[in-house]
């Protein structure tokens, strides 16, 4: 008698296998929502602590002058007047159908402002995570190729890079190529050439944390079995370093990017302030300052989903280079 297709053995790992997808599936998504709600609450919290009446900003600030009549009017229509709880769990409503709320200081939709904001941030983070990834990958090849010398200077050059602030790196680069040499615009042009100083700032100090862990992984791998057994098959040295190596090297990498993606945005502040670059960085600044809670909270949301997305996606990609996590 044939046997039960429910009981075949690939049935059973199908099934187990679809299993734990979805069980992985379900534990990601509720990490989603759980970084979510985190972060819409300590932001929250932390905005409602800035000395100040929201109901004054929403009157245009310290200068406008409001009546007495005109701040109780005002806070009576935005629910000012209710408790902080009461306020926190309005905000957390309109959250969960999508709504991100008004903005106080602009009279307009907080979604709208913060997609129209959204393209050129991500672009400048994207430009600068690859700029680190190709400045990293060629520090990590000549210090693990030229010898004791080349090891000191790199490791040298990596802690000096991660070390650098932004605000300093992209005054230095503004003296040297804007105002000496005079070849880069100080600000953003809109154009190609008003790119390449903020990328620089935001892509060289990201380039020093990778090039540490993916030269120390990059010394492992190549010290690892498998590129001995590579080298006893016969197989070129440029081989077993760009075929083997690399690809076991680049794995710590990969994982650090999704957090790199996230400090790229958040030093997307300093940089789109210094540039006078339009995007995400620069309307979070005057929103804080104006005392703009939808427009921060609003802000703050989209980074965090940008970085949600980020890491499935270095998880994902980690998972095509390494087998073995698929495996698992």
């Amino acid at each position: 008698m044939a046997e039960p297709v429910s009981r075949h053995p690939a049935t059973l790992r199908g099934r187990l296998r679809f299993a734990r997808t979805l069980r992985r599936l379900a534990v990601r998504l509720a990490g989603a929502v759980f970084v979510l709600w985190a972060v819409a609450t300590i932001t929250f919290f932390a905005v409602r602590l800035i000395p100040g009446d929201p109901a004054l900003a929403v009157l245009g600030g310290p200068g406008s002058q409001a009546s007495p009549e005109a701040l109780a009017a005002v806070s009576a229509a935005y629910g000012f007047d209710q408790s902080v709880f009461v306020q926190y769990l309005a905000q957390l409503g309109r959250l969960a159908t999508g709504d991100l709320g008004r903005s106080y200081a602009l009279n307009m939709e907080v979604g709208p402002l913060v997609l129209s904001q959204l393209g050129g941030t991500v672009l400048l983070a994207v430009l600068a995570l690859i700029l680190a990834w190709v400045l990293a990958l060629a520090l990590a090849t000549w210090s693990t190729r030229g010898g004791t010398v080349a090891a000191r200077v790199g490791s040298g050059l990596e802690i000096i890079a991660a070390a650098l602030p932004h605000f300093w790196l992209a005054t230095s680069l503004i003296v040297v190529f804007s105002i000496w040499i005079g070849v880069l615009p100080p600000i953003s042009t809109g154009g190609v050439a008003g790119l390449v100083l903020p990328v620089l700032t935001l892509g060289i100090p990201l380039a020093g944390f990778l090039g540490q862990v993916m030269r120390e992984s990059l010394l492992l791998a190549l010290e690892s079995p498998f590129v001995l057994s590579a080298r006893a098959r016969g197989e070129s040295e440029r081989g077993v370093r760009w075929i083997h190596a690399f690809r076991h090297a680049s794995l710590p990498a990969i994982s650090l990017s999704g957090w790199a993606f996230g400090s790229l945005i958040s030093g997307a502040v300093v940089v789109e302030t210094i540039f006078a670059r339009p995007g995400l960085g620069r309307t979070l600044l005057n929103a804080v300052t104006l005392r703009d809670v939808p427009v921060v909270i609003g802000v703050v949301m989209v980074v965090a989903v940008a970085y949600i997305v980020m890491t499935l996606a270095t998880d994902a990609l980690s998972r095509v280079v390494d087998p073995r996590l698929r495996l698992s």
